[in-house]
């Protein structure tokens, strides 16, 4: 089996706010890999003590310690646990019901011998090669439905769109937003390999159009996931002054890629 793992800040002079992990059981039969992508908080705070790293790195090592331990779980059922455990490590201390608490994009997946398990939340995407190569993205998509005007400001889109019905959702403080999640299970002899990216690393082919789906695993697969994030630095220097592309807020973003090979 082959891992590869990068995740780079959009900015030298601020943390990362993605995490990024794979989990390989000490039985030797099976894994899982797990991506993050914190959400950036807006500048009147966001009701909590605690940092977007912070939140990440808790949520993070709790889906991946009950992702390779408890295989009796779904992965509906991890992430609502995971969710519920951080929640719980600060509801004391930060006011949980803010619409901007600490939250994130999600993407898990599972894999035994017989099986390839997987979900998404919001706009990470997850990609599965197939033996003949064919690439299936899997993609949350209801953040590209909502109407732009309802993302017109951080305030429009709290009142209106974030974690609520007919909007988009990310994983927050409320357990039961799991059940919200993009699922699925496929045998694991259709997936030869998979990879899980933020939307900071797959800019290179939903906003600047290099390439569709497979081109880009197809650079993870044969270059390397440090040189799908380097292609992503130069378009993004390219056009620092255009902005030509639309819905892109930052300059650069956090990059993260987890890639595995089955």
């Amino acid at each position: 089996m082959r891992t590869e793992v990068v995740s780079e800040p959009g900015a030298p002079d601020r943390p990362n706010e993605d995490f990024a992990g794979v989990g390989l059981p000490a039985s030797g039969q099976g894994g899982c890999l797990i991506v993050l992508d914190g959400v950036t908080p807006p500048r009147d705070g966001t009701g909590c003590l605690h940092s977007v790293p912070w939140f990440t790195a808790r949520l993070g090592g709790a889906l991946t310690e009950l992702t390779v331990s408890r295989g009796d779980l779904t992965l509906r059922e991890i992430l609502e646990q995971a969710i519920g455990r951080t929640a719980v490590a600060h509801r004391e201390t930060c006011d949980l019901s803010h619409p901007r608490t600490p939250q994130a994009t999600v993407v898990l997946s599972r894999w035994s011998e017989e099986t390839v398990e997987f979900l998404v939340l919001s706009d990470s995407a997850l990609l599965l090669r197939s033996p003949d190569g064919t690439v299936t993205p899997v993609l949350d998509d209801r953040l590209d439905r909502v109407p732009r005007a309802s993302l017109a400001s951080d305030a429009i889109a709290d009142a209106t769109v974030r974690n609520r019905e007919g909007g988009f959702f990310t994983a927050a403080a409320d357990p039961a937003v799991a059940a919200r999640a993009v699922t699925g299970t496929v045998p694991r002899a259709e997936v030869r390999a998979l990879a899980a990216l933020t939307d900071g690393a797959t800019r290179w082919t939903e906003k600047f159009r290099a390439g569709d789906w497979t081109a880009l695993l197809d650079v993870v697969a044969e270059e390397g996931a440090r040189a799908l994030v380097d292609r992503v630095r130069k378009l993004e220097a390219a056009d620092r002054e255009a902005r030509v592309f639309l819905r892109r807020s930052k300059t650069h973003d956090d990059a993260t890629v987890v890639y595995a090979e089955l």
